[in-house]
């Protein structure tokens, strides 16, 4: 019996960390690990630009000098309409993008000739197991090869000349509410990759698999299973110690759903967690109180074998959806006198980290944003946070306003820092959220499972209110110094989610804007010395990139994501939906369409209904599950039907049609008869109901006000 026991436990350690025996063979021709490695500045040939992500470009044709000069070279129209979040790849003349939905495409870098595109075929009803949007933030290149991860969990293989599916292999469990949005990175002829949705009951991972082959080489999960089950290696062992009550039922979240980072000095990959499932540690730590690791934490891994050997909890038993997956920066800096060789993060909490590179030591951390309120500060040694006891709604048993929210004080956008500065610069967002334990809250099965009540931060149809809400929510454009942990500037915006960052030997630093603008700023001062009318709100990050001698910078553009989605047109910042490639060179004049006009719709509802009981229990089902896609208090922002104008509003069959039925399903309005009973149901659209009439009267309470 013993040997029994000794070959099943040798058995589910290789499970868990070598999947796969045989040893990935390294490119030796087109993208190489040593073109990877060296991030020369003439191609663009990883999401961060190198190793380090640093997205920091050595080129410097394009300067503080000149840059006036700018001008759009050439521009593609995209077939989605949704957010944008991809950083172009360019190597040897081609430019390589990913869309909204997992489309791939593939331009001429010089003239924007279109060489090839591919379609997933991603189904529209995967979108309810998405958070924040259809999005995809780019490819991956290696040999000669481009690889994709789709948002319905597969990773994709592509010739890199005809885009020809070369090998398509599914990376999340077969039938789970795990999504993929993030770019896959190449680390030693493996492809990393993790997963979106840690607010659906699923268990975190990153996985490595054979750039040749698609074989599935190791996964490091990122929380506890059953201990029933016994644990996959020492760390899941090490960190069930953290969790309490029988957490794996509700999967434990923690999915790496972006930051990768690979760094050749120490032979570690860094990865970022997100949040603990469900948010409230009510529902899961129901024994006591427990940090719930490895969520909200940086972990490093051996490449080779996805071995655990450290990690750093940022937000011990995360409550606010403060995920740590924002990008993960690799850098030299010298503090007190010393070269330290570093890891630097920004991730929501608000708190910017410098961590040792090779043990995961705490340095330092220093806010990055003004106002932070669920935490007084980290402990200068530990780098625990002490957390505001208030902050904590589960036990208190009140509401909490939190700062930052949940969108965080920095999400996915990517940050870039500059050697020659040596200041980071980070897109911020000013976004409270509201908090509050649930008492009455039960698993469900179809869309977020959080335990909490957010339903007390609807926005009153009061225009003072929404006038005032709209001017507390906004953004910054942070450069910030590691060394000195301190805010060097900071140009204001006027709202959140603005695009990644790009700094460059030039002295600039390039940014999109939410409200319609791609910027350049001298890098040092923060001045701003360009800008250009895009048409649309700007996500994503810029890259540059060099062909026959001129330095062209690339932008992908299209509002979406998190902010527009949820937030809804409430939150402000709100622009059409207009998704494009934009490519830009000095001396280029090229000009985009005009802007078509976008026709307003008139609300003219039905008369209320429904008793005062059912408006109210409408309103919270409503704030908890349906504002993730239809906005803040029934008002949509610019990509999701804005239920106050839906046709079945007045239809009471239709309405259950829709809704219970997953009549729209193939439009990604699937069926919520598992989540929500018919009478459930019901109230949500006496609450919509309610609440188009009740803009009515504020509408024509304006146009009195007018005259």
């Amino acid at each position: 019996m013993r040997h029994i026991a000794i070959a099943a436990l040798a058995a589910l350690s290789l499970s868990a960390c070598n999947m796969s025996s045989s040893e990935p063979t390294l490119a030796t021709e087109g993208v190489t690990d040593a073109m990877l490695a060296a991030g020369n500045g003439e191609e663009w040939l990883t999401y961060g630009g190198d190793y380090d992500e640093r997205r920091f470009s050595p080129l410097t044709q394009i300067n503080a000098d000149n840059v006036g000069e700018l001008g759009l070279a050439w521009s593609a129209d995209l077939d989605t309409a949704r957010g944008q979040e991809a950083t172009p790849l360019m190597h040897d003349g081609t430019l390589y993008i990913t869309t909204a939905w997992s489309k791939v495409k593939a331009y001429d870098a010089k003239t924007g000739a279109l060489k090839w595109e591919y379609d997933p075929e991603v189904p529209r009803s995967k979108l309810v197991e998405v958070c924040c949007d259809a999005v995809n933030r780019g490819i991956a290149l290696y040999g000669d090869k481009a690889y994709v991860a789709t948002l319905d969990g597969r990773l994709v293989a592509l010739d890199q000349k005809t885009g020809a599916v070369v090998w398509d292999k599914l990376t999340i469990p077969k039938g789970s509410k795990m999504a993929i949005t993030g770019a896959p990175r190449i680390v030693k002829g493996r492809v990393l990759i993790g997963s979106a949705g840690a607010e659906y009951f699923t268990r975190g991972y990153l996985a490595a698999f054979d750039a040749n082959t698609g074989d599935e080489l190791w996964r490091f999960y990122t929380v506890p299973g059953n201990p029933a089950d016994g644990f996959e290696n020492e760390a899941m062992e090490r960190a069930a110690k953290t969790w309490s009550g029988e957490w794996w039922k509700l999967g434990g979240g923690g999915t790496v759903w972006d930051s990768i980072t690979y760094d050749p000095a120490t032979d570690l990959v860094y990865f970022g967690t997100a949040n603990a499932e469900p948010w409230n540690p009510a529902y899961r730590n129901t024994d006591g109180a427990g940090d719930s690791l490895y969520t909200a934490s940086i972990v490093a891994v051996k490449p080779d074998t996805g071995e655990y050997v450290w990690h750093f909890q940022e937000t011990p038993e995360d409550r606010w959806d403060f995920d740590s997956n924002q990008q993960i920066t690799v850098t030299d800096l010298t503090i007190d006198g010393k070269t330290r060789h570093v890891v630097m993060h920004a991730p929501k909490n608000g708190f910017f980290y410098v961590l040792d590179a090779a043990t995961g030591e705490f340095i330092s951390g220093k806010p990055f944003v003004d106002g932070i309120n669920w935490a007084s500060g980290l402990d200068p040694v530990t780098g625990k946070p002490n957390v505001n006891p208030e902050a904590e709604y589960e036990r208190t048993g009140k509401p909490f306003v939190g700062v930052p929210g949940a969108v965080g004080a920095h999400s996915w956008s990517p940050m870039s820092y500059s050697p020659d500065t040596g200041l980071v610069y980070i897109p911020t967002n000013n976004t409270p959220q509201y908090y509050a334990h649930d008492p009455n809250w039960e698993p469900g099965e179809t869309g977020f499972q959080l335990g909490i009540d957010v339903s007390g931060g609807a926005i009153p149809a009061d225009q003072a209110i929404r006038d005032a809400t709209k001017a507390a929510l906004n953004g910054a454009l942070v450069a910030f110094d590691p060394v000195a942990g301190e805010v060097k500037w900071k140009v204001p915006q006027s709202s959140p989610t603005n695009g990644g960052t790009l700094a460059t030997a030039g002295n600039l630093v390039f940014q999109g804007t939410s409200t319609g603008e791609f910027r350049a700023y001298t890098a040092d001062t923060g001045d701003q010395l360009w800008s250009f009318e895009t048409q649309t709100g700007v996500l994503a990050a810029p890259m540059t990139y060099a062909i026959d001698g001129e330095q062209y910078v690339a932008v992908l553009v299209g509002w979406g994501g998190v902010w527009d989605v949820s937030a809804g047109a409430l939150g402000g910042g709100i622009t059409p939906n207009v998704s494009r490639l934009l490519v830009f060179k000095l001396g280029a004049t090229g000009e985009l369409p005009p802007l078509k006009p976008t026709p307003a719709l008139v609300l003219d509802p039905p008369a209320p209904a429904g008793t005062p009981e059912q408006v109210a229990l409408g309103a919270k089902l409503y704030a908890n599950s349906c504002s993730v896609c239809h906005g803040v208090s029934a008002v949509a922002g610019s990509l999701n039907p804005d239920l106050r104008h839906a046709s079945s509003l007045g239809k009471k069959d239709l309405w259950q049609q829709v809704v219970h039925d997953g009549l729209l399903a193939e439009n990604g309005m699937v069926a919520w008869n598992k989540q929500f009973s018919r009478e459930e149901i019901e109230a949500i659209r006496l609450y919509v109901l309610q609440r188009a009439n009740e803009d009515v009267a504020l509408e024509a309470k304006g146009r009195v006000a007018r005259r």
